[in-house]
């Protein structure tokens, strides 16, 4: 069986890689975020997303996402779901904090 050991500072160079590339990604998001209208329909979440149906449904029923149904069909306001996935994005370090001490 394969097993890799790092040192802390490998580690950290690591980690450091990711958040980087995630903190990009996320970026590229909030500066397109802008050319959005301010509601979303369903078929726009699911292009900023880049989802498909079956997890835009899951994301429109889940308690704490923003969503509105009082114009008939769901609406997600642009600025509330850029707010409610930085809110998200902290349950990747609470969540995976031990990722990296997994031997391989």
């Amino acid at each position: 069986m394969l097993k890799l050991d790092f040192d802390d500072a490998a580690m950290d160079i690591i980690a450091a890689k990711i958040a980087d590339r995630a903190f990009e990604k996320l970026k590229e998001k909030m500066d397109t975020a802008n050319q959005w209208p301010p509601l979303l329909t369903r078929d726009q979440l699911k292009d900023f997303l880049g989802i498909k149906d079956t997890k835009a449904s899951e994301l429109l029923n889940r308690a704490d996402f923003p969503v509105i149904r009082e114009f008939g069909r769901p609406k997600v306001p642009t600025h509330m779901l850029m707010k409610w996935i930085e809110e998200h994005t902290e349950w990747m370090d609470s969540n995976n904090a031990n990722f990296f001490n997994r031997a391989i």
